[in-house]
């Protein structure tokens, strides 16, 4: 009977996984609207506990987050186009460098054929899309106002995520307590130490870890426009978003950061400012930002990390990618579960053949 149970139980996994992957380009709003309520239910808790009602703090947090979200809007958007226009304006002039200084060197040490080192298309483009480039905002409205169903689908979803995250977050108490519910006694307690280690290792994640996310991406921007980068804001925030994956952010950010830096000023001194820049960066994370708002690390090996992130993006996309890692961190605590169960079984402990 729990072998059959047990099947049962592995037959009823794989359906509901393939079932989510046959759905996942429409449960992508779900899961995000389910993704900001679980960030949020411990504020939404506070508050309750300040004599506010459920719904009440719910309708503070929504005010709350819809205001900072226009706020950073406001001042982020136009502050970005800015910076990438003034690049896209001096980019013919960094061909021009590129293609008097650094192309001779490359054919005299390496014995590459000037024609082949011949930037003056890429300058011709330059100076040609420079303004289409810059203005990011019109290209992304046009590219979605020429598909009626792309724009109708971008719309309902920006509709349904904060819809259905009112919802589940207003309810977050009782769903988890109907789930509880549905738990056979004699699994609870297994299951629900299983569900509380998930919950630390995905709390440390999500809520730590997009933190530092945000310092690392504030730090890193501010640190590149003291340094008078153009680009240092979209260099900056991007280096800090994709902090998640170990090493990935400041190696990205060194790279885009250096080049950038190594274009516009044409000397060393300037790349080895974004070289500090980003070395202060990594010790606040490792010594002040990890520590305080993670704790410990989601345990997971570099290389499972990038599967992780390789496999989510395959098969979800870019929110794929987002949730690879945590997703991963909670099957790594089903599997350390597992282990510890083996290694207490008769099966483990058995003694060896003689």
């Amino acid at each position: 009977m729990n072998n059959r149970g047990a099947l049962y139980g592995l037959l009823a996994v794989v359906a509901a996984g393939w079932l989510v992957y046959l759905l996942a380009p429409i449960l992508t709003p779900f899961l995000t609207a389910a993704l900001l309520a679980y960030i949020c239910d411990p504020l939404a808790d506070r508050l309750e506990r300040w004599k506010l009602s459920r719904t009440v703090a719910v309708v503070v947090i929504f005010l709350a987050l819809t205001t900072g979200l226009v706020l950073l809007v406001l001042v982020l958007a136009p502050l970005i186009q800015t910076q990438v226009i003034t690049f896209m304006q001096k980019a013919p002039g960094y061909v021009d460098w590129l293609q008097n200084s650094l192309a001779p060197t490359l054919q005299e040490s390496l014995g590459i054929d000037a024609a082949a080192l011949d930037l003056s298309v890429l300058k011709q483009r330059a100076l040609e899309n420079w303004r289409e480039i810059g203005s990011w905002v019109g290209l992304v409205l046009a590219s979605m106002t020429r598909s009626g169903l792309g724009l109708a689908l971008w719309l309902l979803n920006a509709v349904l995520v904060p819809v259905v995250m009112f919802y589940l977050l207003r309810d977050w108490d009782d769903i988890v307590a109907r789930a509880h519910d549905l738990v056979p006694r004699r699994h609870r307690l297994t299951v629900g130490g299983l569900a509380r280690d998930i919950d630390a290792v995905l709390a440390n994640f999500f809520r730590g870890q997009l933190t530092v996310m945000l310092a690392l991406g504030l730090f890193y921007s501010v640190g590149l426009w003291v340094m008078g980068l153009d680009l240092a804001v979209p260099i900056g925030l991007g280096a800090g978003l994709v902090s998640f994956v170990p090493y990935l952010g400041v190696i990205v950010g060194l790279v885009v950061a250096g080049a950038a830096a190594a274009l516009q000023f044409k000397e060393l001194l300037p790349v080895l400012g974004v070289l500090a820049v980003f070395g202060v960066g990594q010790m606040l994370e490792g010594m002040i930002l990890t520590p305080r708002l993670v704790g410990g690390r989601i345990g997971l090996h570099p290389v499972a990390v990038i599967f992780a992130v390789m496999a989510g993006g395959q098969l979800f996309g870019f929110f794929g990618v987002l949730l690879a890692l945590p997703l991963a961190a909670a099957v790594m605590v089903w599997m350390r579960h597992l282990h510890g169960r083996y290694t207490e079984s008769g099966l483990y402990r058995d003694r060896p053949e003689q």
